[in-house]
């Protein structure tokens, strides 16, 4: 059996956490209209009751909702929780104090006075640059507000670049927040994949089962979406077909394991080593499920025949 904690710098971190992009969020996910308040609290307490205990916001999700709802959760269990979030580079924000007055802001709605780690959640450095952005991140480190740094959707070379500003004071680049899936791979052909293994920069898997597509919910018969899945093409009735042999060898896997396709997806992650999936749950069902991707391991030889399956 697999252990459930990982090292991440001076953190220790489930192998497995929970995203809350549609926590608040109803532009994208439709919060408050088939699902509100109660079903991701109950999403939260499911999560927590199964060990996974790392939950990923951002300052932009439900333009702070999501933020507000963690903190008004954390108030109701007194299990250790490890919280992320995330600042946006907005174009007004182009010097040094906005990062503090961003960091503050989210402390303020999550009612903390410290998290985890505190990520850059898009590369955006025209208007501060990156220098003077790993520079503010560091004082607030040596402030105590921040645990671990880390970055979102950077490339090999724009994570170089920070992990170089930041060890000019002394502090590691912890984690890069990308896409990764077993249908989303381009991490492992960009140098991505390589460069965090090379500077020891802990992955994390953000869409992690590419928006149900790995759960074997959709069949090129069954398309009932929602949102902006619609016009997403990897959901057509031709996109589902292509992907038809990976999801028959995820419920096979599923069978041998007695796990779920959603499970045997998180646990191929999980097994590529220093990474941590972050999928979404939007009720206590989808967070139980997820949970159950960790605690269990696939042979090793069933990893691989995903891969190659996954790579074609």
């Amino acid at each position: 059996m697999q252990s459930n904690q990982l090292s991440v710098r001076n953190i220790h971190l489930p192998i497995l956490g929970i995203g809350t992009w549609a926590w608040g969020d109803n532009l994208f996910w439709g919060y408050g209209s088939n699902y509100g308040e109660k079903e991701v609290q109950e999403a939260f307490n499911a999560a927590v009751e199964a060990g996974a205990t790392f939950f990923d916001t951002a300052e932009v999700y439900g333009l702070g909702e999501s933020e507000k709802l963690i903190g008004k959760f954390l108030k109701q269990t007194s299990q250790p929780i490890q919280i992320a979030t995330k600042y946006f580079p907005l174009p007004w924000r182009f010097n040094q104090d906005a990062v503090g007055e961003a960091l503050t802001a989210s402390l303020d709605r999550l009612d903390l006075e410290q998290v985890a780690l505190y990520q850059v959640h898009m590369p955006f450095d025209f208007f501060m640059g990156q220098e003077t952005l790993m520079k503010a991140l560091a004082t607030e480190v040596k402030k105590g507000r921040i645990l671990t740094v880390g970055v979102s959707n950077y490339s090999a070379k724009q994570m170089q670049q920070a992990y170089d500003y930041l060890a000019n004071y002394n502090v590691p680049l912890a984690v890069n927040q990308v896409r990764y899936s077993l249908l989303t791979r381009s991490i492992e052909r960009n140098g991505i994949l390589d460069k965090a293994r090379e500077l020891g920069v802990t992955i994390l898997a953000y869409s992690p089962l590419d928006q149900g597509l790995l759960t074997g919910k959709y069949t090129p018969e069954k398309r009932e979406v929602t949102g902006a899945r619609k016009i997403d093409p990897k959901f057509s009735a031709a996109g589902l077909k292509k992907i038809e042999p990976i999801i028959n060898q995820l419920k096979k896997l599923g069978e041998k394991y007695d796990k779920t396709p959603a499970q045997v997806a998180l646990n191929w992650l999980i097994a590529q080593g220093d990474v941590i999936p972050i999928p979404g749950a939007k009720n206590a069902r989808q967070a139980q499920e997820n949970a159950g991707g960790m605690g269990w391991q696939l042979s090793s030889e069933d990893v691989k025949q995903l891969s190659l399956l996954s790579n074609k």
